[in-house]
């Protein structure tokens, strides 16, 4: 395993009490580090001398020339971004794609936040067996169900900081024989990939495996969604690994496997947000719904991060929250109710 990188510090200045509340959250949601947020009339040369950020991120809705933003182009060996513009509201159809533009453009300048994610796999391959699994209800346990049959019903395990470990209490918690499979979407580096599925599921009565072009998702299984290329169905159900990549700027996009999903599977499919920064899944959130997809979340005070389930749930896309375990109880629940 690699070592572990830490977050880029970014400095904001902005010339909207507004627009410096918003990047603060956003930069913050999406594991970067703010080391200045500040009004350009506040700062002086000697603040600007003392910051030492990653990136200048700079978002003025005064057009004309400003001396202090010459000044730092001239001095400042951190590159200076301009800003998107104005905000959308945070729950609006446009701020996804204004976060979207924005982190696409600082990933490819200071790195991606997700890439420290892996690191955190080591504790999770050393950790104990937790105790109480669910028991398998009745309605379930009396209903023939060949093993490795192909899912009717599949379900997105969605993740980013903090995802492995609520995943992994979220499995170790699931009962096996139920008559669905799953897709899991961590945003993780690369070279972490080939960790993830024996990190998450050591202790699991359930199956997590690599993915596999031209199968379908098979009942008891976690297939782990490729971090480098968009993971689709074809019409009869088989994985289809494309050649192209995710959509910038999350790897896997979630927005775009919820989008794939619920085209395929429609009302059998149902998405759980785990942990994570940003708001990757909202702009999705809405499709899945219309085809009739379900939306969990993890609780707030459940999660390392809470940025992301926190999103849907602001955006009013979640029906049911809880921490790992009630989340598996209640999925649990949910598909005995379907077997009666």
């Amino acid at each position: 395993m690699s070592e572990t990188r830490t977050a880029a510090r970014i400095a904001v200045i902005a010339d909207t009490s507004l627009q410096r509340h918003v990047l603060q959250q956003a930069l913050s949601g999406n594991g970067y580090h703010v080391v200045l947020n500040s009004d350009p009339a506040r700062l002086d040369e000697e603040a600007l001398a003392a910051c030492e950020p990653d990136l200048w991120l700079v978002d003025l809705a005064q057009s004309e020339d400003s001396p202090l933003v010459d000044n730092l182009l001239e001095r400042s060996n951190a590159p200076v971004l301009f800003g998107e513009g104005h905000a959308p509201e945070r729950h609006s159809e446009n701020y996804p794609r204004w976060e979207r533009s924005l982190f696409g453009k600082l990933k490819r300048l200071v790195g991606d936040p997700a890439q420290a994610i892996g690191p955190g796999l080591e504790a999770l391959l050393a950790e104990a067996q937790r105790p109480g699994r669910l028991e398998l209800p009745a309605a379930l346990a009396d209903t023939p169900l060949v093993a490795g049959e192909p899912a009717r019903q599949v379900w997105l395990l969605a993740a980013s900081l903090g995802g492995p470990e609520a995943v992994k209490a979220f499995l170790d918690a699931l009962p096996g024989g139920l008559p669905i499979g799953f897709v899991y979407a961590q945003h993780i580096g690369a070279s972490f990939e080939t960790a993830l599925p024996q990190a998450v599921g050591r202790h699991s009565q359930w199956h997590v495996n690599p993915v596999r072009h031209g199968d379908p998702i098979r009942c008891g299984e976690v297939v782990v969604a490729p971090v480098s290329h968009e993971l689709g169905f074809a019409d009869n159900g088989a994985m289809q690994v494309t050649d192209r990549a995710w959509p910038e700027p999350y790897s896997p996009s979630i927005d775009q496997m919820m989008l794939n999903l619920a085209q395929h599977f429609a009302g059998n499919c149902g998405v759980i947000a785990f942990s994570g920064m940003g708001s990757d899944g909202s702009a999705a959130a809405a499709y899945v719904r219309r085809q009739g997809g379900a939306i969990w979340t993890q609780r707030a005070d459940s999660c390392a991060c809470p940025s992301m389930p926190d999103s849907l749930r602001e955006g009013g896309y979640s029906v049911h929250s809880g921490d790992p375990r009630e989340l598996a109880e209640a999925l649990v629940n949910h598909l005995a109710k379907q077997c009666a």
